[in-house]
């Protein structure tokens, strides 16, 4: 049946949302795709339901290829299983509690590791059985501090999840490896360009992760990749080589001096160079960041705050997010005045490692850092530092991590060349998850051994109501949305822009035969200028916009404008149909190709 535009639930907006900051959220609010009810929070209106459902088919089509059986589980789960695996208190903050009428703990989930798990334990019990991956498509809660973009992080958000349960290794390495094939066709046939990079696992655990990453500049994800290697890697994964050791026999003692008001790594470079004799730069300091650390605990509790000092060249700043990747499941943050008054010892902007050391701190320093290097660094005295602080000679560490930015011209891990920045969507990640979950709820099965087996598991998602955002985001242009055909709520937008009916009666002509081969068709039937008409049909996004106008009588021509190609053109009143079909192919090939704009899908292996 054709959708009329007059009956559609949907009003279009002339003027950008004052919340919006980026296209896609201004344009699928504008194009009366969904409404926001709170912050994170929106309601999906007809279009926008349309597109959605578009994508999850594609998701269930490739999920269904791999052997992948779709169940559905509740939202809200009980605290107890989370109990378990300790991530009722790993979660901190970004989870949603919640009490019933008798006081029971409850969440909305955010993610179900712990509910699969245990459905495949009081399933199965054979190695018979195995091996089964499970999926749901299912709308999923975070308390998202500082919700943005729309769609693209907000607190509530459908999500595929799938699972997957092996006997051996050899399975579970099959089943990553079927996952992340099917992601790639999956955001292959949705026109999206992504990259796959070497991700961290944080608090999900497990061996292997690898993230799917959407390429836009409005990403809040940063990758670098290698173009002579093909290595990639969100930045929180990049590893640093460790410097070599240097010889420090014949390195001149360290050395204090009163260097004045230098509490910052620019001031300190500018007395060093007028004070010491030769050219010295950030890069030869070591700045000492004081942090705070806690630890989540069993039965809901969080550990007692502990001093982290990270120690990092003075070139480099401390990456927070890469800090917190290094620190999952523990909570991090900065030292406030009050911490600082506090821990007397700690002279702000002069911190060096003896009172670190001397204190008990635990100190972590960047690989960089290397056993005989030498480091202009605080003396823990204010206006004073050190020249000459050898590392493996003067102090000593309890370890590295991987704190520092990493930024564009670092030299690839992999040693083939350097790295480049660029910034992306999350829009799927898979993880070879291991034991972690079925340890923790003792998921056996009988093995061919006649033994207990303990099953290994996968988790992989991909955030589907993202998706609607990312394409938008993608393939918008100056006019509006353009939706790419698999996807697009309405491939089709057919208009009248002839004053008599007889132009409007062709248009419902044109609509059903469209309908009746097989097209999703929207028909503009309202009484609204023509300019009104073409504004609308371009800011909805349909790949192929049919116009009825005055040239139909009068020579028997349509007009058919084709969203990716930019172009318009008439053809005869005879062949809309078949037109209209080879437009739709067109704009198909022309998303496939990316005709230039996808770059390319960098892939970060394993």
């Amino acid at each position: 049946m054709v959708t009329r535009l007059s009956e559609l639930f949907l009003r279009t907006l002339r003027e950008d949302p004052a919340d919006a900051e980026v296209p896609n959220h201004k344009l699928l609010v504008r194009g009366g795709y969904f409404r926001r009810v709170s912050p994170g929070v929106f309601a999906w209106l007809p279009l926008g339901l349309k597109a959605l459902r578009q994508i999850e088919n594609v998701v269930r089509e490739e999920m269904d290829g791999i052997g992948g059986q779709e169940i559905l589980l509740p939202a809200l789960a009980p605290r107890q299983p989370y109990e378990t695996s300790n991530r009722w208190t790993e979660y901190g903050d970004n989870l949603f509690r919640l009490k019933d009428r008798k006081g029971g703990d409850y969440l909305l989930a955010p993610t179900h590791e712990e509910l699969f798990a245990l459905l495949v334990k009081g399933e199965y019990t054979s190695y018979k059985d195995l091996p089964v991956i499970l999926y749901q498509i299912q709308t999923k809660y975070r308390d998202e501090e500082r919700p943005r973009a729309g769609i693209l992080r907000g607190r509530e958000f459908v999500m595929k999840d799938s699972y997957s349960f092996d006997v051996d290794e050899a399975g579970n390495k099959a089943a990553y490896h079927a996952h992340r094939e099917a992601y790639q066709r999956i955001f292959d046939r949705l026109g999206i360009s992504y990259v796959i990079v070497a991700a961290t696992s944080g608090a999900m655990g497990g061996s292997a992760s690898e993230e799917f990453l959407a390429e836009s500049a409005i990403g809040e994800d940063t990758y670098v990749r290698c173009l002579e290697s093909g290595y990639a890697a969100n930045v929180e994964a990049v590893t640093t080589p460790v410097a070599e050791p240097v010889d420090f026999s014949g390195a001149p003692e360290a050395q204090t001096y009163d260097t004045g008001d230098t509490p910052t790594i620019a001031t300190l470079v500018d007395w060093a160079n007028g004070a010491l004799g030769r050219e010295v730069t950030a890069a030869d300091t070591l700045k000492n960041v004081l942090l705070k650390v806690r630890q989540p605990q069993k039965g809901g509790k969080q550990g007692e705050w502990e001093l982290l000092a990270v120690g990092v060249p003075g070139d480099r700043e401390v990456d927070f997010k890469r800090l917190e990747a290094q620190l999952e499941p523990a909570e991090v943050e900065l030292l406030t005045d009050e911490d600082f008054a506090a821990n007397p010892f700690l002279v702000r902007g002069y911190i060096g490692p003896g009172a670190i050391r001397a204190n008990g701190v635990r100190y972590l320093l960047d690989p960089r850092v290397g056993i005989g290097t030498s480091w202009i660094t605080g003396a823990d005295e204010k206006g004073k530092h050190v020249v000459g602080l050898v590392h493996g000679r003067d102090f000593t560490a309890d370890g590295t991590i991987e704190a520092a930015e990493v930024r564009e011209g670092d030299p690839s891990p992999d040693g083939a060349g350097k790295l480049v920045a660029a910034r992306g969507i999350e829009i799927g990640h898979v993880f070879a998850l291991g034991t972690k979950y079925t340890d923790a709820f003792s998921v056996d099965v009988l093995g061919e051994n006649g033994k207990p087996a303990r099953l290994i598991m996968g988790s992989y998602g991909i955030g589907v109501s993202r998706l609607v955002g990312v394409i938008a985001e993608q393939w918008h242009d100056e006019k509006g949305l353009r939706w790419p055909p698999q996807v697009a709520p309405f491939q089709v937008h057919v208009l009248s822009t002839g004053k008599g009916s007889a132009e409007a009666e062709a248009a419902e002509q044109y609509a059903a035969e469209l309908e009746a081969h097989g097209l999703r068709v929207l028909l503009d039937d309202r009484k609204a200028s023509p300019g009104v008409k073409f504004a609308d049909a371009e800011l909805l996004g349909a790949p192929v916009i049919v116009v009825v106008g005055r040239d139909w009588a009068s020579e028997g021509k349509v007009e058919l404008k084709e969203r990716f190609a930019g172009e318009s053109g008439s053809v005869d009143a005879d062949v809309v149909v078949p037109s209209a079909v080879a437009a739709l192919a067109r704009a198909e090939e022309f998303v496939a190709n990316g005709s230039g704009q996808r770059a390319g899908k960098a892939d970060a292996g394993e």
